[in-house]
């Protein structure tokens, strides 16, 4: 828990935002290339509902946007002319069919009460529901694991299957494997693929909620055994490819379902 103006403030999902987002706007900024995709699949809206807002990634300049976002510390990062609504994903302040369309970006396995959250997604949209989130049978595809095994694993406790999420949102989806591009913008933990040395920062690791579920002791562990062999060359005689990788298919993925 934190306190926000005094007033202790219990955190909405399962990372406290009010303790650890601050810099989430700096770090955390929408990478074009994914943006455009996430553009691409709202369609024609005009309506748009993002829940699980943050401070305002991946939210379209040309659309009507209501944004739903219970941290404080995360409304108070977007910008003046877009605030949010301090409300939860399980329990959305809308009508049956009030939006053309409802997003979450990478939100989703943060949520007390996924499948709520979920059906109240499709229940607010008349038209498609966009998600970008990551596929926990993927997370070892990226080659941290190998130093942060425990942070992977507590990612893939966090994270619900896609087949989880097309079943509970029902109707049709669509899914597409995110290709992530080298100078990626957006700071999650696969953007830096082909930039290892982000880890050593901890900035970069604090713009990432999964370092959050590891202890201490293995975070330090982890960061000291990637900066050896960052100084040795082994990480690079091992992944040094990557470093010329114009792109990267991780566990990244965006689902668009609708109505059946």
């Amino acid at each position: 828990m934190a306190a926000i103006d005094g007033t202790t403030v219990s955190p909405a999902g399962d990372f406290d935002y009010e303790r650890g987002g601050a810099g989430y706007a700096l770090r955390r900024r929408p990478d074009p290339t994914i943006a455009a995709l996430v553009r691409h699949a709202i369609g024609d809206a005009r309506t748009l509902v993002n829940v699980g807002a943050g401070a305002g990634s991946y939210e379209p300049d040309d659309l009507e946007v209501t944004a739903v976002e219970p941290s404080a510390m995360m409304r108070s990062q977007r910008p003046p002319d877009r605030p949010a609504i301090d409300a939860v994903a399980e329990h959305l302040p809308f009508g049956d069919e009030t939006f053309d369309a409802a997003m979450a970006s990478v939100t989703v396995h943060q949520w007390s009460d996924q499948d709520a959250g979920l059906l109240e997604l499709r229940r607010v949209s008349r038209g498609p529901v966009v998600i970008l989130t990551f596929d926990p049978e993927a997370l070892d595809r990226f080659w941290l694991v190998h130093y942060a095994p425990e942070l992977i694993e507590a990612d893939r406790q966090r994270y619900p299957t896609i087949g989880h999420i097309r079943d509970v949102l029902g109707g049709h989806s669509e899914l597409t494997e995110v290709r992530i591009p080298h100078d990626c913008v957006d700071g999650f933990t696969e953007a830096y693929y082909a930039r290892p040395e982000a880890f050593l920062d901890d900035a970069v690791r604090r713009s990432q909620s999964t370092w959050g579920f590891v202890s201490e002791a293995e975070a330090t562990a982890s960061v000291a055994a990637l900066r050896r062999d960052l100084s040795s060359g082994e990480w690079d005689r091992r992944f040094g490819d990557l470093r010329n990788q114009p792109f990267y298919v991780g566990s990244l993925r965006l689902i668009v379902n609708r109505r059946g």
